[in-house]
């Protein structure tokens, strides 16, 4: 499938994905809501009355205990799991490759087979970033990127497709396999604690699949994560950002990076489309904004581009009104760029002044960089790869 565009202020933005997600013939229960799990059950012959108990057996063994597969599930009757097995897996992506980072950072590159064709396996990247009183998982939306943010290296890659709300799903459920994270934990602390979608992809640009995705990460019944503690990190789809408080409530950054209209068409192209007034009006329009809730502005620092104190007394005004809080984030590079980080001294007289002026201004602390796993250094390099390297560190992942 190629995609469709259609020119925007002399920019052709890309509307389709390249490809469409094409189960395989035994999908994964991974993803699906309960009524949809009620459906798969009615599939296999249960009868209406036992549905709603067996589907909450099936989302306590799947999202609170983490079970690979159905012969673990010993409340289900053997009858049942047996139908199950022969119908449906609750397989999650898998692990081709781990990277550990020096500061403990870990990049999982995971593989997503499309359909029973292995010509048409594509990989995504999703990192686990351990601190002191959090660990923060960093979870991708798509397969590549539709973007192309100047200063991002996911955006030099192309769209491939969409993920499905289970393969969302099943990078958190990945981490907590990999992490010993589940509810049989010894010491009952979990490492998963906060969710991020700003991994590869636009989350707004998968609406109904991320959507989904984090309502099941949410469920104080399973997973459980608060939605406080998930936010949703979008470049500006305006239409999709009110939508998105009203249907997730999750919180909300928006990955802004310039202040002036003539800057960020070019760092994030995006905002030809969707400029930033359009986008700032859309943050105080964003359902449940608060001092307690607020939105962060995420603003990636670059020598020379974007870091001088007009552009930080710019921010401080165009901001006034709107419940925030703005994250500094050190450029981080990666091969081929044109962009530098901006010095130190640079970075705190910038961040000096936003404090001065009553937000909070954290600069934030560059994690995995010697394993490109921090911000916008997330690519899939083994498209790169011949099929014998492929096979090579599936084996190595293997072995861990």
């Amino acid at each position: 499938m190629q995609p469709t565009t259609e020119p925007h202020n002399g920019l052709l933005v890309e509307k389709t994905p390249l490809e469409t997600y094409v189960p395989p013939a035994k999908p994964s229960l991974i993803g699906l809501s309960r009524t949809e799990l009620a459906d798969r059950l009615g599939e296999i012959g249960v009868a209406p009355a036992q549905r709603k108990m067996r589907v909450q057996q099936l989302w306590h063994w799947l999202y609170f205990r983490g079970a690979q597969s159905f012969d673990e599930m010993s409340s289900i009757s053997k009858g049942i799991r047996a139908e199950l097995a022969q119908h449906f897996t609750v397989d999650r992506p898998e692990v081709v490759a781990e990277q550990i980072s020096n500061d403990g950072t870990r990049k999982w590159l995971l593989r997503l087979p499309s359909g029973d064709n292995v010509q048409k396996a594509h990989e995504v990247e999703c990192v686990y970033i351990p601190e002191t009183d959090r660990g923060t998982l960093c979870v991708s939306s798509q397969v590549g990127c539709t973007l192309n943010c100047a200063f991002c290296h996911t955006g030099t890659q192309r769209l491939v497709r969409n993920l499905t709300a289970g393969e969302i799903v099943g990078q958190v459920m990945v981490a907590r396999d990999r992490l010993n994270d589940w509810a049989d934990r010894e010491d009952g602390t979990r490492r998963v604690t906060n969710i991020v979608m700003m991994g590869m992809g636009e989350p707004l640009y998968n609406f109904d699949a991320v959507r989904d995705a984090l309502l099941i990460v949410g469920d104080n019944e399973g997973i459980g994560i608060s939605r406080r503690r998930i936010t949703l990190s979008t470049s500006g789809v305006v239409p999709n950002i009110v939508r998105a408080g009203e249907e997730i409530g999750v919180m909300l950054a928006i990955s802004l990076h310039a202040v002036r209209d003539e800057l960020r068409n070019e760092l994030v192209p995006l905002n030809r489309k969707y400029p930033i007034k359009e986008l700032l009006q859309a943050c105080r329009d964003y359902p449940g904004a608060s001092n307690a809730r607020r939105i962060t502005f995420e603003y990636v620092m670059l020598k020379g581009v974007n870091d001088s104190l007009d552009d930080a007394k710019l921010l401080v005004k165009m901001l006034k009104g709107i419940p925030a809080k703005i994250n500094l984030i050190p450029f981080n590079p990666w091969p081929g760029t044109a962009y530098e980080c901006s010095d130190w001294d640079q970075i705190e007289k910038f961040s000096e002044y936003i404090f001065n002026a009553g937000y909070s201004s954290p600069v934030r602390t560059p994690r995995g960089r010697d394993i490109l796993a921090a911000c916008g250094q997330l690519k899939s390099e083994t498209e790169k790869l011949s099929a014998r390297e492929r096979q090579a560190l599936r084996a190595m992942a293997m072995t861990d």
